[in-house]
Order: structure tokens, then sequence, then C-alpha cells
């Protein structure tokens, strides 16, 4: 495995308070690099706001499977409960081996809800950006600008 390396510093001349932007890209990379590609998997941009990560986990069940979304953090385990031991498989083709999938989310993503449907996985995540964290539109006034002193004094 090769490591990959990228030049951040065309980023920082148009970014402002992204500096653990490259760290987590980086991490990222090692981390997936590191990371077994079973269960295969998409992720869909489904609307707008709305994403979806569907997972092929076929012969898991929905006892068989946890899904745990914590503070930016989705983790995907799975784990078949023991099949009959006298079971003779004259081919075993379907994989079954327990799992763990971990997905970042960005800030404001929300797990929505997920469903088992013909061996598909499909959890279904959504961005809820608060009020306060939306866009809003600066008025530019024609006056001088006020002072530093001023404006502390105008918010105390």
């Amino acid at each position: 495995m090769a490591m990959r390396t990228f030049d951040f510093s065309p980023l920082y001349r148009s970014t402002v308070g992204f500096d653990s932007m490259t760290r987590l890209l980086e991490s990222a990379l090692r981390a997936d690099e590191g990371q077994s590609s079973y269960p295969p998997y998409n992720i869909e941009k489904t609307g707008e706001n709305a994403y979806r990560i569907t997972m092929a986990v076929a012969g898991f069940g929905e006892n068989d499977i946890t899904i745990t979304a914590q503070d930016n953090s989705l983790v995907v385990t799975g784990k078949i409960a023991k099949t009959e031991e006298n079971t003779k498989f004259l081919h075993r083709g379907i994989a079954g081996r327990a799992f763990e999938r971990r997905f970042e989310l960005a800030e404001h993503i929300r797990v929505a809800g997920a469903s088992l449907v013909n061996g598909l996985l499909h959890v279904d995540l959504v961005k809820e950006v608060p009020e306060a964290k939306k866009p809003r539109t600066v008025k530019i006034e024609t006056t001088a600008p006020k002072s530093a002193t001023v404006l502390e004094n105008q918010a105390a």
C-alpha cells in the first residue's frame, strides 16, 4: 500500500478556519487503506439535504446488525448468530463474517432511519442546519464604521 500525500497549501489561500481539515482527510485516507472492502457499500445523495448509505449484507437479519450514531460518527456492525454445527456446505459463497464499518458524518447530519430490504441495508441521513447557522445577508451601511469600543458598549 503506497502512502498518498497531498499538498493542501493552495486551499489555505482561500479558506479560513479549516486548519483541522487536512488532518481529517489524511486520517480518512489511512483508515480507508486499512479497512477491508467487506461489506460493499454505496453512498448516494437522494435530495438537497438527504443522503443514503446502502450496504450489501446478504445473509444478515435485522437482529444481526447494530447501527450506532454518536456525535459525528456512524458505526454499522454485523454478526450472525451461530448457525447449526451439522450444516455441511458443498459451496459457501455468502460471506456472513462479522464486520464493522465506520463513517464520519459532517456537522448537522443525523440518522433519519434504516431499513433492510432484499439483503441491502439502507441508512437514511438528513442534513438539518439550525436556523442560527444558516446563511444570512449582512446589510452594508454607508456611514462611517463604528470603532470596536462603541460596538462593545452596544453589546453590553
